[in-house]
């Protein structure tokens, strides 16, 4: 079985190319997809603002980055169980600006931004050694830091059909 994570590179909007240019990255967003290939779970400031799972999502693949990443049944179920404890979780828009622009790392509890949502389930669920991903000393859980971490991990950047 496999989920996948989705790191846009897209144009986007004024917030995307701020991202971008400010952790010298060509990702601004990510995305965790499972393994139906049909439900996205993310938190961006500009769909709804608070975790959610979307479904049949419409996208351009020229504006994603796909990482496959090999998951147990019991893996997946942890995500699972993470989204649920997590869902309707709002944006942090503090711990994200923080972050990035004093190196502070702030967790607000039940505030989230993408790449740290999904840093923490690849982490809650075992997928991703506690010494390779080091959460808590982490200030900056960027896009960018997403992609390190799974270049690091080894996971294959593969296409995802529509």
């Amino acid at each position: 079985m496999n989920i996948w994570v989705a790191l846009y590179k897209g144009k986007g909007n004024i917030i995307n190319a701020i991202v971008r240019r400010w952790t010298k990255s060509q990702y601004s967003h990510a995305e965790l997809i499972l393994n139906d290939k049909n439900t996205w779970i993310g938190i961006s400031p500009f769909i709804k603002s608070k975790i959610t799972d979307r479904k049949n999502v419409q996208y351009n693949a020229e504006n994603w980055d796909f990482y496959e990443i090999p998951v147990t049944e019991e893996q997946h179920k942890a995500i699972l169980e993470f989204y649920d404890i997590t869902q309707g979780a709002t944006y942090d828009w503090i711990g994200m600006l923080l972050s990035q622009f004093l190196s502070f790392r702030i967790k607000q509890k039940y505030k989230w931004y993408c790449s740290e949502w999904i840093l923490y389930a690849l982490r809650i669920s075992c997928i991703v050694d506690w010494k390779i991903i080091k959460i808590f000393d982490q200030s900056d859980l960027s896009p960018s830091k997403l992609h390190d971490i799974l270049l690091l991990c080894n996971f294959d950047k593969v296409n995802l059909e529509n």
